[in-house]
């Protein structure tokens, strides 16, 4: 029986000994010998074995297979144990046809196709003032637009009837479900506790908009406490694992005990019929600072037509969702050897593996960074082309491995036979770089400025003065900024002063500190907010923000001579990192 030179299994070899229905094995073929086997029913011998004597010389053991024609032996018991540790065996008959198609499959002659991405913003209170222009911005620029709203008909009404929308309140977290996240990478948050006149407004809250003349105020709805401290940390649990973390979310690690999340087993070419073996180690003080470090090791032999080890983790039990992430960081001490990441994103045993080589530096440590749209779809080293674009919303397992093998019939040019060790001390989904804002939200001036000491109130805005007889407003809302720069999720926070409804377009002051008052157009706020998403000076960034003009004097424009466009980074440029305020309020100088 002659098989073809090309033929390729799982990871590039050719195809295992194969048990039969009696359960007797039929040796894999091969190129490399040219000695003929006989078929006797469903049994398979070399020449001369049909002499009983020479026949009981051969009798195979229970913990081997002897493959013959001058191979190696075969261990079926880790077979079977490797098989087991990943959920059970695949479906035999599977197996079998996905070998057969193997054979057959040629090299691909089109691109997989490509990773879905997401750009849609969030706009959290989107019926207030300035949620319903930073709709309003979003939507001029042709960008997507999701809107988080308590109440349908009126954000119909407001913002159209086709609007995209969560209804939701921040309030209550049973109403906030992650699933109605999904996808949505950028949040702008317009959020804030109602506050009205006592006596009244119109139905379209006109005492409140106009934002300067003075009325004696009361909190409408929910308590500050409610809307600004715990609806933030409700909405920050909901929308995280969306949005990312700036240092990127640890997969594998020896932090805290991240290193008993995953489970590794080793899945080498014994399922192929191979003699490779590989083990998943830890070394206590393996890693370059001394402390402990993940370890791939093994010996890898083309013996029996195979020529991979690999370890991978059992599969997760709730898939892990790296949508919010642009790749994979590997930190590895390389060898010189070119390797595998191979991710998965189906429970099934045997099936698509999104795959990238990397190359390591002999003796380095060195981190390995694979972007997502890099990923490779691959079923037993072929490229597959119908495959679907890789989820990474949806990771099951992650597996490495040294192969001889790359991909449709290229080898490694990296492989040799024998021993290899890869120490890798984490792995972590990370945030393309330069990172810019995923979380803009839109505070007040003033959030210190009640309890700092030695500031004279008579010369501070309303709620300021009125703090505590309007629910403590000002001190929940700076509990809810703490939670935003605690949450590791790349942030802005916006302080604008008083809010009016003149036009944007106004010359503005950007200050850090919290100590200015002035006023600032709405339609400017949502603007800014905007602009912050695309800019990495924004991130990590607390400012206050005013227009230079008086409260005494409005301000107009002309329709027919409108003022030029601002380029927002030139403030942000000049903002600088951990100055927010609370340092009058500990002791301690603002940093610059």
């Amino acid at each position: 029986m002659n098989c073809p030179s090309s033929a390729s299994s799982c990871c590039g070899v050719s195809p295992p000994v194969l048990a039969n229905p009696r359960g007797e094995f039929a040796a894999s073929c091969s190129t490399r010998t040219s000695q003929k086997a006989h078929f006797l029913g469903s049994k398979q011998f070399p020449r001369g074995i049909h002499n009983p004597a020479n026949r009981a010389s051969l009798r195979l053991s229970r913990r081997e297979v002897i493959a013959f024609a001058g191979k190696q032996s075969w261990d079926i018991g880790r077979f079977a144990k490797t098989l087991f540790f990943f959920n059970g065996p695949p479906n035999p008959l599977k197996v079998v046809e996905s070998i057969l198609s193997s054979l057959t499959a040629s090299a691909p002659t089109e691109a997989p196709k490509k990773m879905e991405t997401s750009d849609v913003v969030l706009v959290t209170g989107a019926t207030g003032g300035v949620g319903r222009r930073v709709v309003d911005v979003l939507r001029k620029k042709g960008l997507p637009v999701r809107v988080l709203v308590r109440n349908e008909e009126k954000a119909r009404k407001m913002l159209g009837p086709d609007v995209d929308l969560i209804i939701g309140d921040v309030t209550k977290g049973d109403t906030l479900d992650p699933k109605y996240f999904k996808g949505i990478k950028k949040v702008i948050n317009a959020v804030s506790v109602i506050v009205g006149p006592k006596e009244g407004d119109t139905p379209d809250r006109q005492k409140y908009s106009q934002g300067i003349k003075f009325f004696e105020p009361e909190i409408k709805g929910p308590s500050p406490e409610m809307v600004e401290y715990l609806g933030m940390q409700n909405l920050l649990s909901a929308i995280k694992n969306s949005v990312g973390l700036s240092e990127g979310k640890l997969l594998f690690g020896f932090k805290g005990n991240l290193s008993g999340k995953f489970v590794w087993g080793a899945l080498d070419d014994v399922v192929m019929g191979g003699v490779s073996e590989s083990a998943f180690q830890i070394q206590p003080t393996g890693s370059e600072t001394g402390e402990a470090t993940g370890l791939f090791k093994g010996t890898v032999s083309t013996s029996n037509n195979g020529g991979f080890t690999s370890i991978r983790t059992k599969n997760f039990t709730v898939p892990e969702d790296l949508s919010a992430y642009d790749g994979v960081e590997l930190r590895v001490k390389g060898d010189g050897r070119r390797y595998k990441l191979i991710i998965r994103t189906s429970y099934e045993w045997d099936t698509i593996g999104y795959t990238a080589s990397f190359d390591t530096t002999k003796g380095e440590w060195q981190s390995v960074k694979i972007p997502f749209s890099s990923l490779i779809p691959v079923f037993r080293a072929r490229t597959k082309l119908d495959a679907p674009p890789f989820d990474a919303s949806y990771i099951t397992a992650i597996q490495l491995m040294f192969s001889k093998f790359e991909y449709d019939g290229k080898l490694n040019p990296t492989f040799a036979e024998g021993q290899f060790e890869l120490p890798f001390s984490s792995i972590k989904a990370y945030l393309n770089e330069p990172i810019t804002p995923r979380f803009v939200h839109v505070s007040s001036a003033g959030v210190t400025r009640p309890e700092r000491p030695g500031l004279d109130l008579s010369k501070q805005p309303p709620a300021v003065r009125m703090n505590k007889e309007l629910g403590s407003i000002l001190t929940y809302k700076l509990k809810g900024e703490d939670l935003i720069r605690e949450s590791g999720v790349p942030y802005t926070i916006v302080r604008p002063c008083a809010l009016t409804e003149e036009p944007a377009g106004a010359d503005l002051i950007f200050e850090q500190g919290d100590n200015i008052t002035g006023k600032i157009s709405r339609e400017e706020v949502a603007l800014i907010c905007v602009a912050a998403l695309e800019s990495p000076s924004a991130v990590g960034k607390t400012f206050e923000v005013k227009s230079t003009v008086p409260f005494s004097e409005p301000f107009v424009i002309d329709p027919s001579n409108p003022p030029p466009e601002k380029d927002y980074e030139v403030y942000f440029k000049d903002l600088k990192d951990g100055i927010t305020g609370k340092e009058a309020l500990e002791g301690t100088p603002a940093l610059v």
